[in-house]
């Protein structure tokens, strides 16, 4: 039996979003397996800082870009394609949640979050994707949440924005399956971050009781599928929505 090798080297990848949170582990990991990786953000100090933890910048872009923006997110990747001459891999993961009960949701905070979740996604995807199907080769894997599959009180406008994307998936997959491109989404519980680290101890146990393996999730969680589902060891893997959440949505 041959093992199952992950070696992603000279592939070129796109994460949006990432150099905070689960998006930043998800950029290292797969410089770590030898991508060449380029990660917008809307922050560009904290991109500097992303880029400065690496010795060698030869494999790593940062731009500056609102993915809500579809001309912002146009310049981008033409940049990013004239750079490395292809892209192979697009990692969805840029998004904001704006936390209210409906009545009290404004227009805006409804915009705001549908416009970075789901548009954002429909921008990157459709510009990137016209690179992918010319050289008929892809793995797209848009980050969504299992908020969409369950729901919360006060995030309706950010399980709105991720069931959407979970359609997205799906319907993109079965568009671009003949053409050798792979789509998939990973939905997270509740994984371990700086915002987790600021909850109580009564909060902190609350979530604790709703997940059977009775811990947090890690961004290395996230990043580990990110990678298998970026290598050709999933080739026959599409449409999926993988969660990773402790077995919180199985109670």
């Amino acid at each position: 039996m041959n093992e199952m090798n992950l070696d992603l080297k000279n592939n070129v990848a796109i994460v949006t979003g990432g150099s905070k949170g689960i998006g930043k582990t998800i950029a290292e990991k797969l410089i770590l397996y030898g991508c060449k990786v380029a990660v917008l953000g809307r922050n560009f100090n904290d991109l500097k800082i992303f880029k400065n933890n690496f010795n060698s910048s030869d494999n790593i872009m940062i731009l500056q870009c609102d993915v809500s923006d579809y001309d912002q997110v146009d310049i981008s990747i033409q940049e990013i394609y004239k750079n490395w001459g292809k892209i192979d891999i697009l990692i969805n993961n840029a998004g904001i949640n704006r936390d209210k009960l409906l009545l009290r949701l404004s227009n805006e905070e409804w915009d705001d979050v549908i416009s970075v979740n789901l548009k954002g996604v429909f921008n990157t995807t459709k510009l990137v994707s016209k690179y992918m199907l010319k050289k008929r080769y892809g793995k797209i894997i848009n980050i969504s949440s299992v908020i969409g599959q369950i729901g919360n009180s006060g995030q309706s406008n950010y399980a709105a924005s991720k069931s959407g994307l979970e359609g997205f998936t799906r319907s993109l997959a079965v568009e671009f399956g003949s053409k050798n491109i792979n789509v998939n989404a990973i939905s997270p519980g509740y994984i371990k971050t700086q915002m987790t680290e600021k909850l109580d101890e009564k909060n902190t146990n609350d979530m604790l009781n709703n997940i059977p393996l009775n811990k947090l999730g890690k961004t290395d969680d996230v990043a580990n599928l990110v990678c298998f589902l970026s290598s050709k060891v999933s080739n026959y893997i599409t449409g999926q929505v993988i969660n990773v959440d402790g077995g919180m949505t199985i109670k």
